[in-house]
């Protein structure tokens, strides 16, 4: 077995799973902590990178798309600090980390596991029940039901829909969006029949997020019906099945984002930036995805 421990988490590979443990240290995110310790397989793994730096280094995964229902309910916008395939490796540990990642890559070549996308969810998402509370109000997953509750901070008009009480099989999509600089975020969940035309202030089927340590919370309550939701292969954008049911002939359509907006869409070439040099987009991904933005604006 191959395993590294440190402030931030323990890794331990098997030659078939690879166990994140998240560390006790008070400095390791809330939202890691809740999740507590993640199993990935083999098979959800495209690959692994460690970086040196002067005084820690950073041992990085990179899952295949579609393995990871957190992943695909917060499209890549976890914070380092919060992102359970992220672990802070101390310079005197070096050796260590550099060994755990070769024997991950020739698990991989020996396996032949491919490195493109995958059909169906391969981690489990967090456990039930969980629930959050952050922002404007507060969210529950059971398996069954999603429940909204607001706080004395929620805006009047919203507060006076009451709670909220959301079957699985009515949501069609979820999404986790971190607030950024003067933007909130928010935790916003698609329902069947009720087209997305208002801001997170003021929408029912959303809890607005303003930028603080408990956010990422949020983000597993989304990544628990993520995972039982239809994989995102399973049908055509804008046209997610019902939990146990058909894919409707028409989805509603849903109103652009508030990150969509011209001047963050000014941001998005920087941000891309970041992971690619630090290897977690390879040089063709960097390139689709900046073309894909600029294409847009």
């Amino acid at each position: 077995m191959a395993e590294i421990i440190q402030k931030d988490g323990t890794w331990a590979f098997d030659g078939d799973c690879l166990r994140l443990t998240p560390g006790r240290d008070r400095n390791v995110s809330p939202m890691r902590r809740a999740l507590g310790e993640l199993e990935v397989p083999l098979s959800a793994l495209a690959g692994v990178s460690f970086e040196q730096g002067r005084r820690s280094g950073r041992l990085r995964l990179r899952l295949r798309d579609g393995a990871d229902p957190l992943a695909g309910a917060t499209a890549g916008r976890l914070a380092e600090s919060d992102d359970p395939c992220r672990l802070t490796v101390d310079s005197d540990r070096y050796g260590v980390a550099e060994y755990v990642a070769e024997e991950v890559r020739a698990a991989l070549l020996l396996e032949g596991v491919p490195a493109g996308p995958v059909t169906g969810y391969l981690l489990p998402g967090p456990g039930l029940p969980v629930s959050a509370a952050a922002g404007d109000g507060t969210a529950a997953f059971d398996g069954e039901r999603v429940r909204l509750e607001w706080n004395w901070r929620t805006e009047d008009a919203k507060a006076a829909t009451g709670p909220r009480s959301i079957p699985l099989a009515e949501i069609t999509a979820v999404r986790w969006q971190p607030a950024a600089g003067l933007e909130n975020g928010y935790l916003r969940f698609r329902v069947r029949g009720a087209p997305v035309t208002a801001p997170p202030t003021f929408d029912p089927n959303a809890v607005e997020l303003w930028g603080f340590r408990k956010d990422p919370l949020m983000a597993l309550v989304a990544a628990a019906v993520q995972v039982r939701l239809p994989h995102p292969s399973a049908a055509p954008a804008g046209a997610l099945a019902p939990a146990g049911g058909p894919a409707p002939a028409e989805a509603p359509a849903e109103a652009p984002a508030v990150e969509d907006d011209h001047d963050t869409l000014l941001r998005r070439p920087r941000e891309l930036g970041e992971p690619h040099r630090s290897g977690v987009l390879a040089e063709e991904e960097f390139t689709v995805a900046k073309r894909a933005v600029l294409g847009r604006m």
